[in-house]
């Protein structure tokens, strides 16, 4: 469940606004992850948008992703989620 638990948050950065490369604080990472899967319908649309940028420019979808998982294991790896922050499947 864990590992499900950084994959979701992993695309849903992917979908978000910030700009790849950046090192957002752990409170500005939960905003941007709130804010994609609201935007997106869920954590289901972050995948959907992460797959799309991956068919339309795969050359910079595959970095983005690299950045988003090394942020989300920094911010989340070390600490057990908290119920109330976890994100629900779409």
């Amino acid at each position: 469940m864990r590992s499900q638990m950084l994959a979701a948050r992993a695309s849903a950065l992917f979908a978000s606004t910030l700009q790849s490369g950046s090192r957002p604080t752990g409170s500005a990472v939960d905003a941007a992850i709130a804010e994609a899967v609201r935007a997106c319908g869920g954590t289901r649309g972050c995948v959907a948008a992460m797959a799309a940028a991956y068919g339309d420019c795969p050359e910079t979808a595959a970095p983005r992703m690299r950045w988003a998982r090394s942020v989300v294991m920094t911010v989340y790896g070390s600490r057990r989620p908290e119920p109330e922050r976890e994100l629900v499947a779409a």
